[in-house]
């Protein structure tokens, strides 16, 4: 393969992980607070604090993605 279309492709799969990655930090900040919130016993609180850190979490991902593009 040439160089150009191996860069192209490396990208193109990172790129197409972002959203996976995304969605992965908002299911494990969910299910952390649902835990948290059976274990103590503290029904919403823990869950939309954890759910709130998840999305943070997925917008610092996609920001990492977007410096990285700048960067080619």
């Amino acid at each position: 393969m040439e160089r150009e279309t191996r860069r192209y492709l490396k990208e193109l799969a990172y790129y197409s992980s972002i959203g996976l990655s995304v969605a992965l930090s908002i299911f494990i900040g969910l299910a952390v607070g649902l835990y948290l919130d059976e274990y103590f016993n503290t029904d919403p609180l823990l869950m939309f604090i954890f759910l709130g850190l998840g999305i943070a979490a997925g917008f610092r991902n996609i920001g990492l993605a977007i410096k990285k593009s700048r960067k080619f």
